[in-house]
């Protein structure tokens, strides 16, 4: 087993990936918009585009996020949080996540996400895959929750 660190702070490292035989498990820290001045929409979109950057600098894609942690520090913001989620998420791709109201660390952030993804890097190809399985959708009773 092998461990790296990225982007490495007195306090927390911004990813962490942890290579277990061919596999990678990649934990990114919570993210919060340098720019808070935009609205829940504009937040949402400049996080998931940290997101996207920390995924990409080690070969995965945001269809690898296996798990998602999203913090809203105003639980009326849902909605909208949830329709660039919605966005920017692929189909068929979407992770095990929670959604959760709270009171973040500075007033103007608006949400906070944190992931975990998994993936093999393909030898032949120089990218990311995973095992292609696909579970059609279901309704899920806490489906309105999230």
């Amino acid at each position: 087993m092998h461990i790296e660190r990225h982007e490495i702070g007195p306090r927390f490292s911004e990813m962490t990936v942890v290579q277990v035989g061919e596999g990678k498990l990649i934990y990114i820290a919570g993210q919060v918009a340098e720019n808070t001045s935009l609205d829940i929409g504009g937040q949402t979109r400049e996080v998931l585009g940290f997101i996207d950057r920390l995924l990409a600098h080690v070969g995965a894609r945001r269809e690898h996020i296996v798990q998602a942690r999203v913090y809203l520090a105003s639980v009326g913001d849902y909605a909208q949080m949830n329709a660039v989620w919605e966005a920017w998420i692929p189909a068929g791709h979407t992770p095990a996540r929670s959604t959760i109201g709270a009171k973040l660390i500075n007033g103007a952030y608006k949400v906070e996400i944190e992931v975990t993804a998994a993936f093999t890097p393909s030898q032949e190809h120089g990218h990311a895959h995973d095992d292609g399985c696909v579970k059609e959708p279901t309704e899920h009773p806490h489906d309105h929750a999230r």
